[in-house]
Parts: structure tokens; C-alpha cells; sequence
């Protein structure tokens, strides 16, 4: 059970990444691989539960013993030639139909081992046979393992090819200690007397027994995917923040399942209040610069949630006559939350709700460990009181915000703090608790994006997208249309007529960037430009009226939020050709004739989830396939949580280029006002002379090989190398 755990949870995070460079390295990307695996791990137990029931478990050894070899025909796994995701709707299907087709049928087949092998070992002589739950939590274990062993060695180690046919071998070494396995409980002489078929044990589990358990499972699993998204939106699309959260879930059933717990479970039951309030203040506050406590506040509420739902679980686990079906329906409620993050909320929801949602579900599910007695009045408490909280919490938010209290850390610390405070005297009351930290939510969510003054909402695949009218005038001296994608500002405009057709941010013309179509603004041997990432189409205001500009998008609501004159003018007040190419950036430039562009800007890294596959040594040779001779590449690279400059500069060394590195943060006071934003850019070209007039620019620093960094390949990425641990830059 060790070593199939080990490959079920080895195989998630190593195909999540040979799927990333095809979508664009989104976090959704991880959360529809765990839908799917969640399905298949959900069809393993049906399997295993309903093979077992209709024939004995002697017979079914033999069934599964076939069924073993099956697998071979699909492996090593890889992505299937031809495969491309579609450009004009959400690529969730044809993800699921991938993944069904690469990867399904080995998931399947493993998946089905823990409930079955336990299921086979209840079914010997061996004494602990009687009660063989124990070994759930050396599944558990070996999941974990997988999950944090992989970011921290196996990918680190082997290329992506390579551990492919690792997981082939250690699938061969599984199905001969499975065969061993069978043939030992063929030889078990209990083995005649408990393989017959069982019989109508369904009816003997009530109905809200196997609700309980569906909820207790669905509530964890769509944290833990909430949680995932939310750290890998904020930070980066990487299996290390993927797997964290996962081998956190997987912690917690190895200690509440194992025969001495290490936590008590009603101490977890009453941390759990002091850990969900202060999250629902950091994310109302949207507080994420410290990075390390965004790690440790989210991982710790997101254990003890899990701890305390699953500990339920275990103290309700049923007899072992029960026990595929146990695990059939926690299967299923994992299935449910995987289900309702990956595939439900992105359509019915605008905005990322279902963390906060969550919460407040798994709130409503904790036990109630008081042993006073229930009556009338304090059932209609559990609602009067979290309404009245409400009225409070929109009466101190409007007053603060109205009277502009300063400093704003005190203020945000008072609007949410007090009422968290005043939540907290509910929690021996879960119905109120939870109900109070919805109404909070509720309220203070309401509260925020009327004062923000959004002006435009959707989401996508590939994120949630928000156009916002900036009308304080804090810093900026006219109003201003922005771009924002999660957290992350992806362009703005000004509402000035006269200057609209200005680029701000991070595309200013005493910018870096600015700087480089400033040095070429005379040279009529520019005149096709690439650019991989629309945002609001801010580089367009550089473009002369003889040059063809080609964007390269690969979330359509970007094209659609760019085209809108009411929201963006850019593409519109266009003085040259321009034409939006959806897909991802490259594959999309592969079917380019060679030598076509003259510059090529790369202005995908400052996003939430930085795509990692645009850096890569076989990328960079496929930009200069598709570059002019004395053409010029440009990265924007400037990252909350990244530093992508050594990549770059150890990527050009190993091409033979020369590259320029710039980062632009010593903005006047009048350029702020007027909607300047610090920037990082690289420039690379063939030879130093390309560069024009920015040879003698002073601005621009030489960049050169790093010995302590890795060259990027497709098959080979370290992010941990390049991440800032501490204080998120600005």
C-alpha cells in the first residue's frame, strides 16, 4: 500500500506539469487534474467496493491480477502528438479528455489498491486483520512522501522524460508485490470462510451516517483546493504549491487514523475558531506581501479544518464489514469539493468565492462539544445574533471609510478586527459561528467592491479578470481605467481624451520599454512586432502607422476586456495593423514563417501564474527562429515573488547572445502622479550592436551567465532557485 500510495500522488504533480505549457501554466490547471484524479480515485473504490461485494474476495484477486497489466499498454506516460488545446472556449474538456487518455487508466488501476488491499488483509489470519484501518495510514504516508518528495527532489533530480520511466519501473516493482499479495491470501485459510459475496450491507448504514461522512470529505477537499489556487494565483503556478496543500489533507488522516492520535481532537475542534478569523481578515484585507506568513497563516487554518472534519470521520468509521463502502463515500465527498472548485464555481461564480465559502461550511460542520441543553430561544439566537453583527460590521466599515481614517493599516485592523473579535464570543455555538463568519464575509465583501468602483467582472479559465475606475486620486492626477488579474495590475488608461493613447505602468515612455521603442522609432527595418500577452494593449501606443503588430493571447476574455471601447481605447487609437492571435504563445509562434519578427516582447511574467515554458533553452531557440537577423527580444520580468534575471541571463549566455537588464525604480513624484510603475525588463539580441542607441544607455546593465543557476529546458525548471521567500516586491 506504501509504494502504490507513493505512485498514485507521484503521477499528479509530474503530468500536472507536462500539461502546464499547453494552458499557460494556469492555477485552474491543477485544480481540473485533481477533479479528474479525484474521479478516477472515486471509480478505483466503486471498483474495488462493488467487485469485492459481487465476487468474494477470492475471485476478485484473480479479476485484479489480469487487470494489473492492462496499464503497460498506456505507459510510460506522455502526451499523446497532436494534441492542442482549443483557443475559442475553456479547454476544461479537452483536459479531461487528455487526461482520460494519457494518464486514466493507470490512476485507476492504483487508486483501487488501498481500500482492496485492506479489504484482502481483513480477510486472513493475521490477527490485526480485524480492525486493518491502521494501514490507511500507511497509504497516507506514502502519499505524503510523493507530494513533498517531488518538488523537493524528483524534480529537481530527473527530467520529466526520465521520471516517466521511473514511474514505469516502480509500477512493475508494485504489480509483482501485488501478485504476492494474492497469492498469500489464496493461501490464508480463513480465506474460504470470508470471500463469499456480501449481501444487503448498504441497508445497514443509515442515510445521514453516509451524508455526514460525503459532507466531512467534500468540505476538506474543496479547501484544499481553494487554498492551492489561492497561493498559486497570488504567487506561482508550480508543483510545490500545489503539493503542499495536498500532503497537508494527506497529514491529517495519517493522525486522525492512527491507533495512538498525536492531536487530540477536541483541542483542534476549539483552535479551529482562532485560526478561520484571522484568514477571512487577511483575505477581505487582500494581504499577501509577507510571504512566509501567507504560507503559515493559510497551510495552518487550512490543517487544523482538515483535522477537525476528518477526525469526524475517523471517530465514525464503521466495522470492517463496511469498509470499502466507508472509503467509497469519502471518495465521493472528495470527488463533490474537487468538482464544485474546478468545474461549478468558475461558471456560476464572477469572483473567487468559493474559499470563504468553504470556511464557513466547514465552521458550520464543526461538533458542538458543549453539553448544554438545547432550547427555542438559543436556536433563534443562532441567527439574531449574526444578523445584528452584520448591521455592526456595515455600520464601522461605511464610518471608517467615510471619515478616511488613517493610517489605513489601523483602519482595515478596526472594520475587520472588531467584528472578528465580537465572532469569536459564538464559537461554542457552530451555527452561529459559522453564520457570523459568513454574514462578515458577506458584508465586508459588499462593502469593499462598492468602494472600489469596479467597473467590470468576469471570469475565466484562466482567472478572474476586474476593471476598475480609480477615482481617489491618491497618487495619480486624472482618473484611470485598470486592468487587474487577481491581485496583479495588467495595464491601465487614462479617461483623458488627450491622453489615452499614452501607455502607463509598467509600459512608460521613460520606462525600459519605452526606452526601446524610443531607440528604434526612426528604423523602418522594424516594422513587425510579436508580443505574447495582450493585457490591455498598452505596447500598441508605440506603433507607428507602417508597422503590423501580431498579439498573442491565450485567455479570450483578455482579447474581449482589450476590445471593449468602453472599458480600453488602445487597440482602437492603433496608428498601425494589429491582430490577436488566441492560444498559447508558443505554439502559436511555431506555425510563424522564420525570421518574420523584428521584436519580439514577452510580457507574460508579471502575471499571477508566471509560465515557465517561455523561458526554456528551447524556446529561446524558437524566438530566434522566428526573429530577424538583427532582430531584438524583450522580457518584462517584473515579479512579486520571482526573480527571473538569472534564468534569462544564463539562457542568453547559453545561446550566444547578448543581454541588457533594467530595473526601472527610481520614478519621479510627477511620473508617479501621472501613472508610472516600477518595471524590470530584459532585452537580448544577437549581437551588441542591435540594440542601437541604447549601446551607450547607461540604464542598462550587462547580464551575464549565473553558474549558481540552472539553464531551463522543457524538460528541467527549478522555481524554488529563483523564489523570494521574504517580502513580496513591489
Amino acid at each position: 500500500m506504501f509504494l502504490s500510495a507513493i505512485l498514485l500522488f507521484w503521477i499528479q504533480p509530474m503530468f500536472g506539469k507536462m500539461i502546464l505549457p499547453l494552458l499557460g501554466s494556469t492555477p485552474n490547471v491543477w485544480n481540473t487534474c485533481m477533479v479528474f484524479f479525484q474521479a478516477m480515485l472515486l471509480a478505483g473504490y466503486i471498483y474495488a467496493h462493488k467487485s469485492i461485494s459481487w465476487l468474494g474476495v477470492k475471485r476478485q484477486a484473480i479479476l485484479h491480477a489480469v487487470i494489473l497489466f492492462l496499464p503497460l499498454l498506456s505507459l510510460p506516460l506522455a502526451i499523446p502528438n497532436g494534441w492542442f488545446p482549443p483557443t475559442d472556449k475553456s479547454p476544461v474538456l479537452w483536459l479531461l479528455m487528455l487526461m482520460t487518455v494519457s494518464a486514466g487508466f493507470p490512476f485507476f488501476v492504483v487508486s483501487a489498491n488501498a481500500p482492496m488491499l485492506q479489504k484482502w488483509f481483513s480477510n486472513t489470519s493475521h490477527k490485526a486483520g480485524e480492525d486493518p484501518y491502521f494501514l490507511y495510514v500507511a497509504s497516507n504516508l506514502g502519499s505524503m512522501l510523493a507530494l513533498t518528495g517531488y518538488p523537493f527532489f524528483m524534480e529537481l533530480k530527473f527530467r520529466l522524460t526520465d521520471q516517466s520511466y521511473l514511474w514505469m519501473i516502480s509500477y512493475l516493482i508494485l504489480v509483482m508485490f501485488i501478485l504476492s499479495c494474492a497469492i498469500f491470501l489464496w493461501r490464508s485459510p480463513v480465506l474460504i470462510a470470508k470471500s463469499t459475496p456480501e449481501e444487503n450491507i448498504n441497508s445497514l448504514l443509515p442515510l445521514n451516517l453516509k451524508t455526514r461522512w460525503v459532507l466531512l470529505s467534500m468540505i476538506p477537499s474543496s479547501l484544499m483546493l481553494s487554498v492551492t489556487a489561492y497561493l498559486s494565483t497570488d504567487i506561482a503556478s508550480v508543483p510545490l504549491l500545489w503539493v503542499v496543500p495536498l500532503a497537508i489533507y494527506l497529514l491529517s488522516f495519517v493522525l486522525v487514523f492512527a491507533r495512538k492520535p498525536v492531536f487530540s481532537h477536541k483541542l483542534m475542534v476549539k483552535i479551529m475558531p482562532i485560526m478561520v478569523l484571522p484568514v477571512m481578515i487577511y483575505i477581505l484585507s487582500e494581504q499577501t506581501k509577507i510571504i512566509w506568513l501567507t504560507f503559515l497563516l493559510h497551510l495552518l487554518t487550512l490543517f487544523v479544518v482538515c483535522m477537525v472534519c476528518h477526525g469526524e470521520l475517523a471517530k465514525t468509521r464503521p466495522a470492517v464489514t463496511h469498509l470499502t463502502e466507508f472509503y467509497l463515500w469519502i471518495s465521493f465527498g472528495g470527488f463533490l469539493g474537487g468538482l464544485f472548485n474546478a468545474l461549478i464555481a468558475p461558471v456560476i461564480f464572477k469572483t473567487v468565492i468559493e474559499y470563504p465559502l468553504a470556511l464557513v461550511f466547514a465552521c458550520l460542520l464543526r461538533p458542538n462539544l458543549s453539553s448544554e441543553k438545547e432550547n427555542s430561544q438559543k436556536k433563534k439566537l443562532d441567527f439574531i445574533l449574526p444578523l445584528a453583527l452584520g448591521i455592526f460590521c456595515f455600520i464601522l466599515f461605511y464610518g471608517f471609510h467615510t471619515f478616511d481614517m488613517k493610517p489605513d493599516w489601523l483602519s482595515n485592523l478596526l472594520t475587520f478586527g472588531l467584528p472578528a473579535i465580537l465572532c469569536y464570543s459564538f464559537a461554542k455555538r457552530p451555527v452561529r459561528f459559522g453564520i457570523g463568519v459568513g454574514v462578515i464575509l458577506m458584508i465586508s465583501t459588499l462593502c469593499i467592491n462598492a468602494k472600489a468602483n469596479i467597473l467590470y467582472t468576469t471570469r475565466s479559465f484562466f482567472g478572474v479578470h476586474r476593471v476598475v475606475l480609480d477615482s481617489e486620486e491618491k497618487y495619480s492626477r486624472e482618473k484611470c481605467h485598470y486592468l487587474v488579474h487577481g491581485r496583479i495590475l495588467h495595464g491601465a488608461q487614462s479617461i483623458n481624451p488627450a491622453r489615452r493613447h499614452e501607455p502607463l505602468t509598467y509600459y512608460y515612455r521613460t520606462g525600459p520599454v519605452g526606452q526601446l521603442f524610443t531607440a528604434f522609432q526612426n528604423d523602418k527595418t522594424k516594422s513587425k512586432i510579436a508580443v505574447i500577452g495582450l493585457g490591455t494593449g498598452s505596447l500598441t501606443g508605440y506603433a507607428r502607422i507602417d508597422q503590423s503588430w501580431t498579439f498573442y493571447e491565450i485567455d479570450p476574455v483578455v482579447k474581449q476586456i482589450a476590445g471593449n471601447e468602453k472599458l480600453f481605447t488602445f487597440l482602437k487609437d492603433c496608428y498601425g495593423k494589429y491582430n490577436i492571435v488566441l492560444g498559447d504563445g508558443r505554439l502559436s509562434v511555431k506555425k510563424v514563417p522564420d525570421h518574420f519578427y523584428d521584436i519580439f516582447v514577452l510580457d507574460a511574467f508579471s502575471s499571477d501564474s508566471t509560465p515557465t515554458h517561455l523561458i526554456t533553452k528551447e524556446a529561446i531557440k524558437l524566438y530566434l527562429d522566428k526573429l530577424s537577423p538583427n532582430g531584438v527580444l524583450a522580457f518584462h520580468i517584473s515579479n512579486q515573488y520571482l526573480n527571473l534575471e538569472p534564468i534569462l541571463g544564463n539562457l542568453a549566455s547559453d545561446a550566444g547572445l547578448t543581454a541588457y537588464v533594467q530595473f526601472d525604480v527610481n520614478i519621479t513624484p510627477e511620473e508617479k502622479s501621472f501613472g508610472k510603475k516600477p518595471s524590470k525588463w530584459v532585452i537580448m539580441a544577437r549581437k551588441k550592436e542591435d540594440f542601437g542607441k541604447l549601446i551607450n544607455d547607461k540604464r542598462w546593465k550587462s547580464l551575464t551567465y549565473n553558474p549558481k543557476f540552472p539553464i531551463w529546458s522543457d524538460d528541467f525548471s527549478n522555481i524554488l532557485s529563483i523564489f523570494n521567500w521574504g517580502r513580496a516586491r513591489n
